[in-house]
């Protein structure tokens, strides 16, 4: 009886061509310098952006560091400025109110060099309402029902929270009620029949809070900055129930110019009969531009350090089809290593590749702009986690994603060229602003996993990276990204097992 060797099954074989495959990769000299060159360039671009950013601002005190971002009750940067006519409240009560009349001030970009060019408006997320919070103190949790500029009737809570109401733009009336820790929110149409908007638990409110009438607007948005911008909302048929006293006036965060006497761009209230019309400019909302430098700024240059991976991706895979069989035991008929096992190999090497350069440059680069005393957006330790790990499955993603590529057009010049238009190119055009939902359809819509901020549907950005926008959620635009790559890396492995198959009886 003659004895022979057991030939691999097919899930150690494929093993097998793993190893083989990434033992091919790190002893190619030029495929790891080409993710050593992602690294560098990557990290070297991002330290360069935090090594030079210096922000300053003028307080009252005059021209010097910004100060750090107002935080808010759950941790993101905020504002909170506006005109506040208000009440002390303990215990339950309610508010009702009607805002007969809103009208507003924006500035537009001047006609005339040095004229200031105001006109009359408001805009879209401008806000009068009535509003309740724990106190005046900057940051403090609130709830608030209001009509908008051009978003109907809103509830909106502790800055990041926004309920839709009504499609309303004209007169309406308004009510709020506390009952504990309990706000509802109401809107009508006559002041007889009340549809809630909203309900919310603002924790440990206190016995007593401020309860009231309040106008404000955001700037105007435009050469991604924001311009002046008020509103002014005539309310009447004022009743509020479990407070009876003097209404106080206040211009909740106004700012002061340099002489640390003058406010700027004041707000304000008039009496006229039963009426309060009160004007306010400012904001209660998250502050995604205002807040400070973002993380996902420290990687502004990882598009362009995809590109060496993209190269070394489709270069493995080439000189991989040209250089022969793999023999994993007895001689069998020469094959190249399947598309998959290339891929996987691509896709680590490029994992570990991605990792290193966030895991270096996003701390690093937080903690240069720290140092020279610019404000931070605040990030959780998860998020940060998120933005380095998710850079780095975003760099396997782009690997695989050209490897399936040059096995389609067995080109590697071409595929090269398709990765980079499909990945890089896409970022590229929406960091300058122009085409930015092409982050929505194209593979780059993978860059959105390295949000440090959210995009928050009451705030009006400018829609470039610069500004923080993202048309995808981080989870969704990584999604997209892996959704691209596993359908050209399965269009690549049909493609070749049918190749494989019509060649099988020539063996």
């Amino acid at each position: 009886m003659s004895s022979s060797t057991p030939r691999p099954c097919g899930q150690d074989r494929f093993a097998q061509v793993v190893r083989a495959e990434w033992s091919r990769f790190r002893t190619a000299r030029g495929l790891v310098l080409a993710m050593a060159a992602s690294v560098l360039v990557t990290v070297s671009l991002g330290l360069l952006v935090a090594g030079g950013a210096r922000t300053s601002c003028v307080t009252g005190r005059g021209e010097g560091p910004c100060p750090a971002p107002l935080v808010g009750p759950e941790g993101t940067a905020v504002k909170d400025k506006y005109y506040f006519v208000h009440q002390p409240l303990t215990g339950n009560g309610t508010i009702t109110a009607r805002v007969s009349d809103m009208t507003g001030q924006i500035r537009l970009p001047d006609v005339v060099p040095g004229v200031r060019n105001v006109a009359k408006g408001v805009v879209p997320w401008g806000k009068a309402g009535l509003l309740v919070r724990q106190s005046l103190k900057q940051g403090t949790p609130y709830a608030a029902v209001m009509l908008t500029g051009a978003h109907g009737v809103r509830m909106q809570y502790n800055y990041i929270h926004d309920v839709a109401g009504g499609p309303h733009n004209g007169p309406q009336w308004l009510r709020l009620s506390r009952s504990g820790d309990t706000i509802t929110g109401y809107e009508s149409d006559d002041g007889d029949r009340w549809a809630e908007v909203g309900t919310v638990r603002l924790a440990g409110l206190p016995q007593t809070v401020e309860i009231g009438l309040f106008a404000t607007s955001p700037g105007a948005v435009w050469d991604m900055a924001k311009a002046f911008a008020q509103a002014t909302a005539t309310f009447d048929q004022i009743t509020l129930q479990g407070a009876n006293g003097s209404w106080r006036r206040d211009d909740v965060g106004v700012s002061m110019l340099s002489d640390g006497k003058t406010p700027h761009h004041p707000g304000g209230v008039v009496e006229s009969g039963d009426k309060l019309i009160v004007t306010g400019g400012g904001d209660i909302g998250p502050a995604t531009m205002e807040g400070g430098m973002r993380a996902d700024l420290m990687l502004i240059g990882g598009a362009v350090g995809l590109i060496p991976v993209l190269v070394a991706a489709v270069t493995f895979f080439t000189a991989g089809q040209r250089r022969g069989p793999i023999r994993t035991g007895p001689p069998v008929a020469p094959r190249p290593a399947p598309v998959a096992a290339t891929a996987m190999v691509a896709g680590a090497a490029a994992f570990a590749a991605g990792l290193v350069t966030s895991g270096i440059v996003v701390p690093a680069g937080l903690a240069m702009l720290r140092a020279n005393q610019n404000p931070v957006q605040p990030i959780t330790p998860a998020t940060e986690v998120r933005v380095i790990v998710g850079y780095a499955a975003l760099t396997a993603a782009a690997a695989v994603l050209a490897v399936g590529l040059a096995a389609l057009v067995k080109r590697g010049v071409v595929a090269i060229g398709l990765a980079v238009a499909l990945v890089v190119v896409p970022y590229l055009s929406a960091t300058a602003g122009l085409a930015p939902w092409l982050l929505a359809i194209t593979p780059a819509a993978g860059f959105a996993i390295t949000q440090s901020v959210p995009t928050f549907a009451h705030v009006d950005v400018d829609s470039s990276l610069l500004g923080g926008y993202y048309p995808l959620p981080p989870g969704a635009g990584l999604t997209v990204t892996c959704g691209y790559a596993a359908l050209a890396l399965g269009a690549a492995v049909a493609v070749h097992r049918g190749k494989a198959a019509r060649q099988a009886p020539l063996a």
